[in-house]
């Protein structure tokens, strides 16, 4: 069965990945326009892909422990998911400026008044340089620093965990599930020989 698994994963092209990616935002797009995200769409399409990225964000950390412990591998996505992330963060931004605040003055009171959407804004200025450098020509030229750049996608989660965390309000148990997630990485990472060596 696990060979099966397997064979049926190495056949997905990546470009498939991309392409359900896309598809996501779009469909929330196209949920807003035509009233399908309830009273408050702008809120719900702002909050939806900025958790559907920290998600895929986690999902990328987590493709190296599943495949010590199952054997299946999922590395050849992990460059897809991570740029989705990054894409999905972006759009996260770009809602809450253009559709959600839409006042200029505004925008940088908030991000100094309000740590969480400081804590946010770090975070994705983080994954900028990881971005840009996701791509061959980038693993060729930087060599070992390039893996020691795209370690900071560890503290990218935990920035975007606790601004999920901060910015839910009254007690749901969805954060917490997060941030334990998270933890658990960073635990696994540990174990295995540190967070940046």
């Amino acid at each position: 069965m696990n060979g099966l698994l397997k064979t049926a994963i190495r056949r997905i092209p990546v470009w498939l990945v991309y392409v359900l990616g896309v598809s996501y935002p779009l469909w929330l797009l196209w949920q807003g326009v035509t009233g399908g995200l309830g009273v408050d769409p702008v809120k719900v399409m702002e909050h939806s892909l900025g958790k559907a990225g920290l998600q895929l964000i986690i999902a990328g950390l987590v493709i190296t422990p599943l495949r010590n412990v199952t054997g299946i591998s999922l590395i050849k996505y992990r460059r897809a998911i991570g740029l989705l992330a990054f894409l999905y963060i972006c759009l996260h931004l770009l809602v809450w400026l253009v559709l959600d605040v839409q006042i200029p003055s505004q925008i940088w009171g908030d991000i100094i008044k309000r740590p969480y959407i400081t804590i946010g804004m770090a975070g994705l200025l983080l994954m900028i340089p990881l971005a840009i450098t996701s791509n061959n020509w980038s693993v060729r030229k930087l060599g070992r620093r390039w893996k020691t750049l795209h370690k900071l996608t560890y503290v990218v989660v935990v920035l975007g965990t606790v601004h999920y965390f901060m910015q839910v309000k009254g007690f749901h148990p969805e954060p917490y599930i997060y941030v334990a997630v998270v933890l658990g990485l960073l635990a696994s990472r540990a174990k295995n020989g540190g967070m940046f060596r």
